[in-house]
């Protein structure tokens, strides 16, 4: 009979396997604490992603409401030139109400950009002669962390 200590791993005797317990806890430890930090490092950079998304969107839905208006302004030229579309915003961004091509234009253009970009949107429009030029103002406060207004200008001869 071989009363030998008895080696479960090649070069290890009991004596080597009772200093390394726990060893393998405190690795599993570590790498819990390391994956963690970078899970939580991906779900900061995919909330950072989502917001410049949404800035993103917002500034192309801003570039369309212009050239739509300007498209409408196109198709009513006379109008145009003569400053029938021309509108300044205030505070509460009212619509010019309806009547004339130009008014329904402007009303509906209003709906329009407070309906994409948020009740705190609005419009500018100016024309000097065929020479216009439209501005978006939009609220980006969920695009870009803390207050922003973003604007969006487009000048077009008509």
């Amino acid at each position: 009979m071989n009363i030998l200590p008895m080696r479960h791993r090649a070069g290890q005797s009991r004596a080597d396997r009772a200093r390394m317990r726990g060893t393998s806890l405190i690795e599993v430890l570590v790498a819990v604490a390391v994956l963690s930090t970078g899970l939580l490092g991906m779900v900061a950079l995919q909330a950072k992603a989502l917001r410049n998304n949404q800035s993103s969107l917002e500034r192309s839905q801003a570039v369309v409401l212009t050239y739509s208006i300007l498209e409408r302004m196109r198709a009513n030229a006379a109008a145009a030139e003569s400053n029938a579309y021309d509108y300044t915003w205030s505070a509460a961004c009212p619509a010019p109400g309806n009547g004339s091509l130009a008014n329904n234009d402007l009303t509906n253009w209003i709906g329009e950009v407070r309906a994409g970009l948020g009740q705190g949107a609005c419009g500018n429009i100016t024309c000097n002669g065929n020479l216009c030029t439209i501005f978006v103002q939009w609220d980006d406060t969920r695009g870009i962390a803390g207050s922003s207004t973003q604007r969006v200008t487009t000048s077009s001869r008509l």
